[in-house]
């Protein structure tokens, strides 16, 4: 197809995570792209959220200001990449390119794309070992790391088991690390990954 824009339908994204509306297409010579626009239809509200053109790129909606962007060396990729996904930043997502000719006349396309964002509870959490596996020599270095996916941010806590049942509290980060084992550090470890 000559000129074209391509893209998706729909994308879904994850609640506080990222996406990217896909729209690209294949540069033609004596074509160069003059204009580029994204705009959105909300429920309520719509707008332009992004302008390319001769003067550089604007970012006209408050709302989407350090949090969305298009890439810059890419010919033909004019994709928007949105950080920190809202709620609120459901909706249809338009995507229109101009370009202008050797012969001056001007040529638009336009694609749409409907985006959903969705809160996703934090998976059962699996954890990765260190390269030296589970059964390590003492005086090595090893870590454990707990892993987990859904809408962020995650947190972690590990933990040990200790005698008559108990718990112990070890770290809340992702990652257990030791610099030296000591054969005292052998025993069960849990991990707990947790969500919004």
């Amino acid at each position: 197809a000559f000129l074209d824009l391509t893209g998706p339908n729909e994308i879904e994204g994850v609640w506080k995570g990222s996406a990217t509306l896909p729209c690209a297409y294949v540069p033609v010579k004596d074509f160069v792209q003059q204009k580029l626009t994204w705009s959105v239809e909300h429920d309520q509200t719509s707008g332009t959220i992004f302008r390319r053109d001769a003067s550089g790129d604007h970012i006209l909606l408050a709302e989407y200001r350090g949090r969305v962007s298009v890439p810059k060396d890419a010919p033909g990729n004019v994709s928007l990449h949105i950080l920190n996904l809202e709620v609120s930043d459901r909706g249809t997502y338009s995507c229109q390119v101009t370009w202008r000719d050797s012969n001056n006349s001007l040529m638009a396309k336009e694609i749409t794309t409907k985006l959903e964002v969705v809160k996703v509870a934090v998976t059962k959490p699996v954890i990765r070992a260190g390269e030296l596996g589970l059964t390590v020599p003492a005086g090595a270095r090893t870590s454990l790391t707990c892993v987990a996916s859904g809408s962020p941010p995650i947190s972690y806590r590990w933990f040990r088991s200790a005698p008559g049942g108990k718990a112990l509290l070890l770290s809340s980060q992702a990652e257990l690390t030791w610099g030296s084992l000591q054969p005292s550090d052998a025993g069960k470890y849990y991990c707990e990954a947790e969500n919004r």
